[in-house]
């Protein structure tokens, strides 16, 4: 009871449309950032599978540096050194960008390994059929690797919705950046913190809760197939055997 009684509600209703206007200002960083980098992670997956030694070599090199250096880094090195090279970005569109960047950097590496765990002997087994290499992708080697990739982007999404409250060191006025400047007006932490903490909550959950239960089909899937699989596999031994 104590810590209700912590809460004053009339902060609590005087903060609420500021915080709110926050928290829609982050669900749009995280659309925009997911559509962009879920985008652009296929693209560079594809890139790095390129005939071109340059192309490879070239998003070979950007996908490890965004994977070994530390996000905020990432993020205070496009708004604040790219300006002394003559770039300046506001605040708002540099943060989309360094997620994008980021985020892009993983993603494609989560589309590689899933098209890689395809066996070999599908798409050989396709192009003996006459299929060309771009059909062998679309109808054989993608249908499956999406099975593997969904519980993984929809984890990063959730990442993603979390580490836009980053973006607050820029100035970006989602609603972290906005519940620290009315923290500090009113001097009411425990407040303010706890409403940010339960928006946050209370959006980041059922996707949590997303990622749980697709975690869970996919083993099922799995379970159920390996079955199908060794039971073919025993009749035709037994079919052979005769």
């Amino acid at each position: 009871m104590e810590f209700f009684n912590l809460i004053k509600p009339e902060i609590a209703l005087d903060a609420l449309p500021t915080i709110f206007t926050g928290l829609l200002i982050t669900l749009l960083i995280t659309v925009l950032c997911g559509i962009f980098s879920l985008t652009l992670g296929v693209l560079v997956a594809f890139g790095r599978k390129s005939k071109s030694r340059t192309l490879r070599l070239s998003l070979g090199a950007y996908v490890q540096v965004f994977r070994s250096t530390p996000f905020l880094l990432q993020l205070v090195y496009i708004y604040f050194v790219l300006p002394f090279f003559g770039i300046e970005i506001p605040p708002l569109p540099a943060g989309i960008l360094a997620l994008t960047l980021h985020y892009t950097a993983y993603l494609c590496e989560v589309y590689r390994g899933a098209i890689e765990a395809v066996p070999k002997g599908q798409t050989d087994a396709a192009k003996a059929l006459g299929m060309r290499n771009r059909v062998v992708m679309v109808r054989v080697i993608l249908p499956q690797a999406i099975r593997t990739i969904i519980p993984a982007l929809c984890n990063y999404m959730v990442s993603l919705l979390k580490d836009t409250s980053l973006l607050s060191v820029v100035t970006v006025q989602e609603m972290m950046f906005r519940g620290q400047i009315y923290a500090a007006e009113t001097y009411d932490y425990f407040t303010i913190y706890t409403m940010v903490f339960l928006l946050y909550f209370a959006v980041g959950f059922p996707g949590v809760k997303l990622v749980d239960y697709l975690e869970n089909r996919m083993k099922k899937g799995y379970a159920s197939r390996s079955v199908v699989t060794s039971s073919t596999e025993t009749l035709i031994a037994r079919g052979e055997k005769r």
